[in-house]
């Protein structure tokens, strides 16, 4: 199955995200990763959902969130055409014998440690997939304690906006 980042503005009212999660759960629909917050208009959020489907389901899918009242704007983000972003928290065992070589570590990624006991680092790193995937494993001989990570966040790229475009349309 193919991976797929979808787009979904929708009015920022309660149960709006039960219903949209919903309807990908009753098509059995895995959800890969899901982030929603507001959006530069006040009273529209975005959702982001990355799935795992074939393209007529994802597009049957697609039809039936347009049905949903609160749903405004649906559009599927291409990695050629969008940026995307995932957000990672790591707990890791760094004593003074090894804390110089996590930081080192955490350096080359461009993360930055966030806070900081005698016997561990918590690191923060922003990044693809890929990336943050090879810092973990860079950081799993240390101890990799915790992870904490957002769902993938993305966005068109050049100048045009999905909410101007779906508020011009309405």
């Amino acid at each position: 199955m193919a991976r797929h980042t979808l787009s979904v503005l929708v009015e920022d009212k309660p149960g709006v995200l039960t219903r949209v999660a919903g309807l990908f759960a009753r098509r059995a629909f895995n959800i890969h990763s899901l982030a929603v917050g507001p959006t530069e208009v006040e009273g529209i959020s975005r959702i982001t959902v990355v799935v795992d489907a074939e393209g007529d389901l994802l597009e049957q899918v697609t039809k039936q969130l347009n049905k949903l009242i609160n749903v405004i704007k649906i559009v599927e983000l291409l990695p050629e055409n969008s940026v995307r972003r995932d957000h990672l928290l790591i707990k890791v065992r760094a004593d003074a014998a090894t804390r110089i070589q996590v930081t080192q570590a955490v350096d080359l990624f461009r993360a930055s440690i966030v806070d900081v006991s005698t016997d561990a680092l918590v690191i923060e790193a922003t990044g693809t997939t890929e990336k943050l995937e090879a810092l973990l494993t860079v950081l799993e001989p240390f101890g990799v304690r915790e992870i904490v990570q957002s769902g993938t966040l993305a966005i068109g790229r050049g100048a045009r906006s999905m909410s101007d475009r779906a508020l011009r349309a309405s």
